[in-house]
């Protein structure tokens, strides 16, 4: 099948740090949209649920700060770590 050229306008953050992900995962950007497209038809509209949601948006910064008062938290009380508590889950 024949292919087709287009432009796309990301914000920069967001695309290099897409960038980055997608390597991870072993794949540049032009795959993932192509896979994302494909998957579009294949659905015949977006492959995910697009929800209003109950909850106000947050920035990044607040998230970041919620995620260490939750550790803060963990670490101040007797609480397991996740990966010790799976270990001594699966070993019985």
């Amino acid at each position: 099948m024949p292919k087709v050229q287009t432009s796309l306008r990301l914000e920069e953050e967001t695309f290099k740090e897409a960038k980055k992900i997608l390597a991870s995962l072993g794949m540049n950007f032009t795959e993932a949209v192509n896979i994302f497209t494909a998957m579009v038809v294949q659905e015949r509209g977006l492959p995910f649920d697009i929800k209003i949601s109950d909850y106000p948006p947050i920035s990044f910064e607040e998230t970041q700060q919620k995620v260490q008062k939750s550790l803060d938290s963990i670490s101040e009380t007797s609480g397991k770590p996740a990966d010790a508590f799976f270990e001594e889950l699966l070993d019985r």
